[in-house]
């Protein structure tokens, strides 16, 4: 099996907006193939909104965008109903969570109150409002931008919305050469804005349907199972997975084993995707003295291949 070749017009599209980051554009598209949120955190100015921007467009998605701010409120995302006169009764005006994908920016800049209006739309795909219950586009995406926690006028995600993100990835620093085209280049936004989609809602949901059917074998779940089973040993983190977070995994894995070109998992996807997948679920024990990802491969290489 090859990987479907409008997959790769979709990966050279966003390589050349995003440049010098091929294996994390490629997470990206693996998160949104298996189905899942994608959480991008790092410093300001290092394109986290651009990918997200250009992920959208170039998917074909409907997107709409928020910018999260402390005074953002909960019907200011899901919608609410106002009395129009000439109706002579309440009428819905949704909010911006009626998209295909919400680009969620600076997520952590919004109070836990409104962060958690979130929490129904990301799990269930719908949302209550005023005892009504909506049901949301499908597929239904939140991509979501956050600065570190030690930036002034962040919050914390709760671990409870941290959960609902299937993957969390950072972009860093562009290395020399890839800054040296960023700054005698075009402007991102004017390539952003000239971006054509690749693919449909049809498209996707056929290519999601794909991934789902990629083989994983019962060594590579053993493998699996060990991993999860470490982080609930305490040597590593103070609590570990959950099943949903196990299931996350299978599910990155096999678009991982996708856009490699195959249709089967090997223990190297479960690897090379793990710690996207799990470290924002996941706290270091107090001594470790590193931070989640690098617990989590420091745990990769501790626990033998199958």
């Amino acid at each position: 099996m090859t990987a479907d070749p409008k997959i790769q017009h979709l990966l050279n599209q966003l390589n050349t907006v995003i440049v010098g980051k091929a294996p994390q554009v490629s997470d990206c598209v693996a998160c949104l193939l298996a189905g899942g949120h994608l959480l991008i955190e790092d410093v300001p100015g290092v394109g986290k909104t651009t990918l997200a921007h250009a992920l959208s467009r170039s998917f074909g998605l409907q997107f709409s965008r928020v910018q999260f701010t402390a005074d953002l409120m909960p019907s200011d995302l899901v919608g609410v109903s106002i009395y129009e006169r000439g109706r002579e009764g309440f009428v819905f005006h949704p909010g911006p969570v009626f998209a295909q994908v919400l680009l969620a920016d600076e997520i952590n800049r919004a109070s836990p109150k409104t962060q958690s209006a979130l929490l129904e739309a990301m799990e269930e795909k719908q949302v209550t409002v005023e005892g009504a219950t909506r049901a949301l586009p499908n597929p239904f995406f939140v991509i979501a931008t956050q600065n570190p926690h030690d930036q002034l006028g962040t919050y914390a995600l709760p671990e409870s919305q941290l959960d609902r993100f299937h993957m969390r990835l950072s972009l860093g620093y562009p290395d020399r050469a890839a800054e040296r085209e960023l700054l005698r280049g075009q402007d991102r936004r004017d390539m952003v804005d000239a971006l054509q989609p690749v693919l449909s809602a049809a498209d996707l949901a056929r290519l999601q349907q794909t991934v789902a059917n990629v083989h994983t074998a019962d060594p590579v779940l053993e493998y699996l199972q060990d991993l999860v089973a470490a982080t609930r040993s305490g040597r590593w983190f103070a609590q570990g997975l959950s099943p949903r977070a196990a299931l996350a995994v299978v599910r990155s894995a096999k678009a991982q084993a996708y856009l490699q070109g195959r249709d089967y998992v090997a223990p190297d996807d479960i690897a090379a995707i793990l710690p996207q997948t799990v470290a924002h679920r996941l706290v270091p024990v107090s001594n470790a003295g590193r931070g989640a990802v690098e617990q989590v491969q420091a745990m990769i290489e501790a626990v033998p291949l199958p």
